[in-house]
């Protein structure tokens, strides 16, 4: 394959990688890339079964050491990233994940989700009206981003006076998720890990004393068998809650309406028949997949399609090919909103798939049903540019008017 065709730093690849996966798919199961030194997996069969398969993990260090497993320690300064990062459950394996998960599941029960819909509602029904009021405006700025991180301030019980400090921190933090992140990237990250984590020390710390009906308080409260979570892992919880909590939501929110907007007869089909909206969600996500990319390495020695990818390794799984692979989806790059047989993998597979999936999907059907219900001639200005970042894929604007 010409490293040129798949090349995630290039803002025209960005912008649409789809042509490139094509070629991917074509070409083979498994490509060597050496500018970002991984492995690309590119079929939904093989993403769907790696993603499950126990000889690759979120992080090796609960079996080797770096050098052991080859690769080289992050710089001393990156502590505070690594720290927060490494006590999450996305960065966790078994037995520290089946543990934590557990615990945190006791607080994060569908019960609770459920209870939240109102509130959803409420806040998507809120920032529509003010998007209305303006005649229009940045769909990203004035509904897509607020609502999931109202959402989550909202459960973990932050001061709508702090709110305004949690998405900064979170763009930062997701920053080191980009391929190769830079020095000045890495500096951000570990400013605002360090911040993100004061802040929720003292939070937690109001909690114990003054136990709130909230998240918080909640995983303070969990426990099984003796076991609670530790303070850095109910900060990284936190922190895991608003970063994966959002950044789907805010990009399938924008970019599902580009999509929508560029189709416009599968718009006026679903402004025509509302009660389709679950169905188009999951094809909205599978269609423009809001995370790109998922990372694994490689524990002990894989073979995919005849040739060995070593332990050492670290593979990328291409969700946002795997969902276009027209072995599983017929005719995927045709937009159907009323698509049934959609097993997407927008959200993981395995034991790392996506705890706030359900939430995210409140949410999405919140912001989208008020915007069609209430806003049913918003068209876009004109055609959005796509933000730097390929691995959380999304936009920098999306400028609308009603």
């Amino acid at each position: 394959m010409n490293a040129m065709d798949f090349d995630p730093w290039n803002p025209a690849f960005v912008a649409d990688p789809y042509p490139a996966y094509v070629q991917l798919r074509e070409e083979g199961r498994v490509h060597w890339y050496e500018p970002s030194r991984q492995w690309l997996v590119p079929h939904y069969a093989d993403v769907s079964a790696l993603l499950r398969d126990r000889r690759l993990g979120r992080t090796y260090l609960h079996r080797f050491g770096h050098e052991e497993f080859g690769r080289t320690a992050p710089p001393p300064e990156h502590e505070p990233f690594h720290t927060l990062n490494g006590n999450g459950l996305l960065d966790l394996e078994a037995p520290d994940h089946t543990r934590i998960r557990r615990l945190v599941s006791k607080a994060f029960t569908p019960r609770t989700v459920e209870r939240l819909v109102p509130t959803v509602e409420r806040i998507a029904a809120g920032l529509v009206d003010d998007l209305l009021a303006d005649g229009g405006g940045d769909l990203l700025t004035t509904v897509a981003e607020p609502l999931p991180v109202a959402v989550i301030a909202e459960m973990l019980g932050i001061p709508p006076a702090d709110r305004g400090l949690l998405r900064p921190w979170s763009a930062a933090i997701c920053g080191m998720f980009e391929l190769n992140p830079d020095e000045e990237t890495a500096r951000r990250a570990v400013r605002a890990s360090r911040e993100f984590s004061a802040y929720l020390r003292e939070v937690i710390a109001e909690r114990r004393k003054h136990p709130g009906d909230d998240l918080i308080t909640a995983l303070i409260a969990a426990h099984e068998e003796g076991d609670r979570l530790s303070e850095q892992e109910m900060i990284s919880t936190c922190v895991l809650l608003l970063n994966a909590g959002h950044e789907a939501t805010v990009n399938t929110t924008a970019g599902g309406w580009w999509t929508l907007f560029r189709h416009p007869d599968q718009l006026e089909l679903l402004r025509a028949a509302p009660q389709m909206l679950p169905t188009a969600i999951e094809e909205l996500l599978r269609f423009d997949t809001p995370l790109q990319m998922f990372e694994r390495w490689v524990l002990d020695d894989i073979e995919v399609d005849g040739t060995t990818v070593p332990r050492g390794s670290e593979i990328a799984l291409l969700f946002g090919s795997a969902n276009r692979d027209p072995v599983r989806f017929p005719d995927p790059d045709r937009l159907d909103l009323a698509r049934a047989d959609n097993p997407h993998i927008s959200f993981g597979a395995g034991i790392h798939y996506c705890l706030g999936a359900p939430l995210a999907r409140i949410e999405l059907t919140a912001s989208f049903s008020a915007l069609i219900r209430r806003a049913p001639t918003l068209r876009p200005v004109r055609e959005p540019e796509w933000a730097s970042g390929y691995v959380i894929r999304g936009l920098k604007e999306l400028l609308v008017e009603v």
